[in-house]
């Protein structure tokens, strides 16, 4: 059964050396909970001529944390619209629902591995003096090989650490403010859409499309 929701987050950029702020005392936020750590592999799929990245569209298999399964990232104005479904019995090919959901754009194009993301993710869960989670903060590490897609093609790899805040049960202003705090500590804003883009960037520039 697929379920939706929508994705509200901020990302920013830093170095090896930063460390994430405390926040409980962020406006609004009276908890800070322990860092819990998910080892994340994901492998996105994709038109060996990037289609879906093209689009801002993500399909995605994702092992490890609370959230695992397959993923269908959708813009949705500012946020994105997030459709899931559990991993099935095998690692197999995208499932027809999410694939149908994206068909316009595939136009009948196979889709094939493109990346495989491995991420050491730390989240902080915010919390509220009722005890709600208001937002998550997760200082990922990232590790993209990006796959070839022609014959004769090597992968490519490159590696990566971000900050993003996610909204749970939070409003919009609450990611100013953890953002300013988080900026005041050394995180630059980013401007990459996703880490899959991020990674493809080479090979969508090179493409010229």
């Amino acid at each position: 059964m697929v379920t939706e929701q929508l994705e509200i987050e901020q990302k920013f950029d830093v170095g090896p050396e930063f460390v994430v702020p405390g926040l409980a005392g962020v406006p609004g936020i009276a908890t800070a909970g322990p860092p819990v750590v998910h080892d994340l592999v994901a492998v996105y799929h994709d038109t060996a001529d990037l289609r879906l990245a093209r689009a801002r569209v993500t399909l995605r298999r994702r092992t490890g944390g609370p959230d695992e399964g397959w993923h269908l990232k959708l813009p949705a104005g500012a946020a994105r619209r997030e459709l899931h479904l559990p991993l099935g019995e095998s690692a197999g090919g995208p499932p027809d629902e999410l694939r149908d959901a994206v068909a316009t754009i595939l136009d009948g194009a196979p889709v094939v591995p493109v990346v495989t993301l491995s991420t050491r993710r730390v989240v902080t869960a915010l919390g509220d003096a009722d005890g709600r989670v208001l937002a998550e903060v997760a200082d990922d590490t990232v590790v993209a090989t990006v796959l070839p897609t022609a014959p004769g093609g090597q992968p490519e790899e490159r590696g990566w650490r971000e900050v993003e805040v996610e909204l749970v049960a939070g409003e919009e202003p609450l990611l100013a403010a953890v953002g300013a705090v988080l900026v005041g500590a050394g995180a630059q804003p980013s401007a990459r859409a996703s880490k899959l883009a991020f990674a493809l960037a080479g090979r969508l520039d090179r493409s010229g499309r």
